[in-house]
């Protein structure tokens, strides 16, 4: 799973380079931090790439990471001085070192990534993927993807507070999955291909603030929240179920039912409503917002024959920028 690659000089390995790609919710958001099901895609076209290099004797593991000017010196891993446990690049790093149970190398890590942040693509996720697999790379290492996404996991409780698991999952695995918080994960087969266009609303999405409403309002009235999830939850299970049948004309219908319901869980905006609107005026199938909400991305159905009409009205909507992805099976 992922890409990556290794260069050597002299026989021995010097870089080892890694990659994962961004994700979209299809169906599921918030219920499935409730223990309902969620349907999920990669999204290959964005990813976030980690670059390992070897560094002089003693110089400790270092993480650059130019599109956000960051720069983080672990130092020793034992001391004082080494980077905060919160930090979750550093904790990316950290994790997998103790997966491993291995020194910390002498190398440099360079990360970047073409997905947006904030949005409800896992950019957090696939950056900590990328990292994982680099430096276990490195080290001589290949993590099967439940390792990685497991160790990812650990870092999403930084970005998150409290992750579904959703996104450490499909961007290991990178294939269409459906997930439920402790089930097995079950890799979907996907009947037919189909295309969506997504959305960028240009407004971060704030995570994990939003799912803390969710669950304060659900703390409040438990008895219309679980309502609302159950339902979003019989979504999922039929999406996956026309996902695999290959029935694409259903998939529309079940994205907007899906929205109608965020909307109620009131993690909707107007401008997601905005544009899931303008998807669906210009011929999409169905459209929905992906993520937390409150921001970030809408998703959009869409035939082949329609997707520049449908990219065009989203950008005239307000659309900051709108990516197209095809969703098929991958081995």
């Amino acid at each position: 799973m992922g890409t990556s690659t290794r260069s050597q000089t002299g026989g021995k390995p010097s870089s080892q380079t890694a990659s994962a790609p961004g994700k979209v919710i299809l169906f599921g958001e918030h219920a499935v931090v409730h223990a309902r099901p969620a349907v999920a895609v990669a999204v290959t076209q964005v990813r976030a790439t980690a670059t390992v290099e070897p560094a002089p004797p003693g110089s400790g593991l270092t993480l650059v990471a130019p599109d956000v000017e960051k720069r983080i010196s672990l130092g020793c891993l034992s001391s004082a001085s080494s980077a905060p446990q919160d930090e979750p690049l550093a904790a990316a790093a950290r994790h997998t070192l103790t997966h491993l149970s291995s020194p910390q190398p002498d190398a440099t890590v360079t990360i970047s990534s073409t997905i947006p942040i904030a949005s409800g693509m896992g950019s957090g996720a696939a950056v900590s993927t990328a990292l994982v697999r680099a430096l276990a790379g490195f080290l001589g290492h290949t993590l099967e993807p439940t390792q990685v996404s497991a160790i990812v996991f650990e870092v999403e409780k930084i970005h998150h507070g409290t992750p579904s698991g959703i996104d450490n999952t499909v961007i290991a695995f990178e294939q269409p999955i459906y997930f439920m918080h402790d089930h097995p994960i079950q890799r979907l087969t996907v009947g037919q291909p189909f295309t969506l266009l997504i959305g960028d609303t240009g407004t971060r999405s704030p995570t994990r603030r939003v799912v803390a409403h969710v669950r304060r309002a659900w703390e409040r009235d438990p008895a219309h929240y679980d309502a609302l999830f159950d339902q979003i939850g019989d979504i999922a299970d039929e999406g996956r179920r026309v996902i695999e049948a290959g029935d694409v004309d259903a998939l529309g219908p079940l994205m907007d039912e899906n929205h109608a319901l965020l909307i109620d869980l009131g993690v909707s905006s107007p401008q997601l409503d905005e544009l899931v609107d303008a998807a669906r005026f210009s011929g999409a199938l169905g459209a929905k917002l992906s993520g937390a909400g409150q921001g970030g991305n809408m998703i959009a159905l869409v035939e082949s024959d329609l997707v520049e009409d449908v990219a065009e009205e989203l950008m005239d909507a307000g659309a900051v920028r709108v990516i197209q992805t095809r969703i098929t099976t991958t081995d």
